[in-house]
């Protein structure tokens, strides 16, 4: 059964000898009543093969075999023994860790915003329950106006505390169940599940205006940041398209924000494109062309 054990597990017998203790475990404390000596050193085994495992990042083989251990303790003749303390913490242990790495694994290094491999899974997600939710699903694809600019006069740590800044002011008005990711560079996008089509356009306005208002002197004397964005809507079972869609539909709105320009939020209505908020009532998109009113 050990060789088995160790063969499965993919762990050297001399890793699990010289692992003698795992965090938190107390390795002297007395083995429980209700369990043979032999079964006892089976439970301690799957416990040094869940540390290591652990250790290595593998969390779900360290889960079954802290479960295997937990098992062989609850068997004994009809009656459930209690857990041992150490496996209950070693238990909760893995599964904090688990949790704080998966929770990792889909965030932004530097922003903390969802990043794109977590904005790819949700937005298919959500998509395919666009039948279960009354007003739609709408993307707002941001784009930080002259950023490279940014850059340039200020440096790239100045640059980068404009992209987290500009991800809490997104975030700051978001509605319940909407989220911000960035999909790649200075872009971002506003996911609004169950969102009207009016609503969308004006939470995305709403942020624009709030990175417009900010006081960036904060983090730069003369700094100025603005941003422009195209809000794609998917109705109630609308099938348009995919996600893939989607983006591609706020993406070609977010390029007529800049070209009226930047500073905007784009969106299309009846078939054409216009502009939200201020922008709107200055500029106006005609033919893909510009015209300011003053």
């Amino acid at each position: 059964m050990t060789e088995e054990l160790l063969a499965g597990s993919g762990i050297g017998a001399e890793d699990v000898l010289a692992k003698s203790s795992i965090d938190g475990v107390d390795r002297d404390a007395a083995p429980s009543p209700m369990i043979t000596s032999a079964e006892n050193g089976l439970v301690n085994l799957h416990e040094k093969l869940a540390g290591l495992l652990a250790s290595r990042g593998q969390w779900r083989e360290a889960y079954d075999h802290l479960r295997s251990a937990l098992d062989m303790v609850y068997r004994d003749n009809g009656r459930t023994p209690p857990v041992p303390e150490q496996l209950r913490r070693e238990v909760d242990r893995l599964r904090r860790e688990h949790a704080e790495a998966h929770e990792q694994s889909i965030r932004d290094s530097l922003t903390t915003s969802y990043n794109r491999r977590y904005l790819d899974q949700r937005l298919v997600a959500l998509l395919s329950e666009q039948g279960g939710t009354p007003h739609g699903l709408a993307v707002s694809l941001v784009d930080l106006d002259w950023f490279k600019q940014v850059n340039d006069t200020y440096g790239h740590l100045v640059g980068d505390r404009v992209l987290q800044q500009v991800v809490e002011l997104l975030q700051d008005g978001l509605p319940e169940k909407a989220f911000c990711a960035r999909y790649g560079g200075e872009e971002f996008v506003l996911v609004l599940p169950d969102s009207e089509f009016a609503e969308a356009v004006a939470v995305t306005e709403a942020a624009r205006s709030r990175v417009e208002r900010h006081d960036w002197s904060v983090i730069a004397e003369g700094l100025r940041v603005t941003v422009s964005a195209g809000v794609a809507h998917e109705p109630s079972g609308g099938g348009t398209g995919g996600a893939e869609q989607q983006l591609l539909r706020a993406d070609s709105l977010l390029y007529s924000a800049k070209q009226s320009g930047r500073n905007a939020v784009a969106y299309r209505d009846g078939g054409k494109v216009r502009l939200a908020g201020p922008a709107g009532r200055r500029r106006a998109i005609v033919d893909g062309r510009v015209n300011g009113y003053c």
